[in-house]
């Protein structure tokens, strides 16, 4: 009977939903079960995790927090002897999270309550440096938890924001970092400037202005901040590489703006091929060559199977090379889109072949714009008998 009882617990346990943990009537029976629960409790990897510590889980249902949820996720957090579940939480709400933020925090990100609070509290410290008010803090923790209490590099933290601050970089700049990209704020402050002074001087010795290069740094950092963790070598031989095919300086400059972080992943082998690819397409010469590249950095970054994919899907909608030369920004678009935007225009009676590329080119709102000009052109009627004549009496 006791084991009937029992297993009709661990039923419903597993079953309840947030709300109904503060039942009082079911609370000791859940808690007495719980111990025979976790006797066989193992994680993802079939590990069993040992005994579950009663009192985190106690602390954690006064919280009305998922506990299954925090099982299937990192189920070992709760075997730990030591942790501050009721600490945490008070931190968070001393921040203005409500009840149904901590739970939603704790859930997603329970490796939080077994830090320490005053480690907490000096994470917090270093995150006002950028995000002085608490209740924008907590928001930005309610949806990026791990990269707020993942990582303990307080020294290295603080460092490198005071010296992303010092480069100019904004808050609202620096915040995102810490959000999408804290690894780099553990780095050594030595490593960041190594590789940002080698940034500087590369740029400016193409010409390029400090005031200039920090635009463009912020730029940079905010399409792929893990550039600090890559060698800025290749940036320098990528560089090189331009100069020697003929690239000025400025056009040099004008490109690194457009390719931003891409300029790390390409290598000069790629780019050898991209440019043989170009001119046997397009048969052009060493100036044609330049300008297709300024108008269409992918030609170069992109892979020659990708480039000839999509050239081949471009032919099959109708277009022709020559179409594709004088436009050759339709090369960034996937299939999908080409095909997708191609057929809206056949519906309107028109061909590609004859309307030209421009109209499929552009972002989706680009071409929404001009879909709706050229509807209107092929609905507007030829002759329209309402207007008056213009005629001499």
């Amino acid at each position: 009977m006791l084991k009937t009882f029992a297993s009709t617990v661990l039923r419903c346990q597993n079953g309840l939903r947030r709300s109904t943990f503060q039942c009082r009537h079911l609370y000791v029976p859940i808690m007495v079960v719980n111990r025979i629960y976790t006797a066989s409790k193992s994680n993802t990897d079939g590990q069993s995790l040992g005994e579950e510590n009663q009192k985190t889980i106690e602390s954690l249902y006064k919280l009305s927090i998922n506990i299954k949820k925090i099982r299937q996720l990192k189920g070992w957090v709760l075997c730990k002897e030591v942790a501050y579940v009721e600490e945490t939480a008070d931190i968070l709400k001393g921040m203005g999270a409500n009840s149904m933020t901590v739970a939603d925090i704790l859930e997603s990100c329970p490796e939080a309550f077994l830090q320490e609070p005053a480690e907490i509290n000096v994470q917090k410290s270093i995150w006002n440096l950028v995000c002085p008010k608490d209740r924008e803090l907590i928001s930005i923790i309610e949806k990026f938890p791990d990269s707020f209490f993942g990582y303990k590099s307080f020294k290295n933290q603080g460092d490198n924001i005071r010296y992303f601050q010092d480069l100019g970089l904004s808050n609202k700049i620096v915040c995102r970092l810490l959000t999408s990209a804290p690894q780099i704020f553990c780095n050594q402050i030595e490593d960041n400037k190594k590789t940002i002074d080698a940034l500087k001087e590369n740029y400016c010795s193409l010409g390029g202005t400090k005031e200039n290069f920090q635009t463009w740094l912020m730029k940079l950092l905010s399409q792929d901040p893990f550039v600090l963790s890559k060698s800025s070598l290749a940036f320098k031989e990528n560089v090189k590489f331009l100069q020697n095919i003929g690239f000025k300086d400025a056009e040099v400059l004008k490109l690194l703006s457009k390719l931003k972080g891409f300029i790390f992943d390409m290598t000069c082998s790629n780019m050898e091929l991209g440019v043989l690819f170009t001119k046997t397409t397009f048969g052009c010469s060493a100036e044609e060559l330049r300008q297709l590249v300024m108008t269409c950095p992918a030609l170069i970054y992109y892979s020659v199977p990708l480039l000839e994919d999509r050239l081949k899907n471009l032919l099959q909608e109708g277009a022709s090379v020559r179409q594709i030369k004088e436009c050759p920004n339709v090369l960034e678009l996937t299939p999908q889109i080409v095909q997708f935007r191609a057929r809206k225009v056949k519906q309107l009676g028109r061909e590609i072949k004859d309307q030209g590329l421009e109209v499929l080119n552009g972002t989706k709102k680009d071409f929404e714009s001009k879909f709706v000009k050229l509807q209107f052109k092929s609905e507007r009627p030829l002759f329209n008998p309402v207007a008056p004549l213009n005629v001499e009496e």
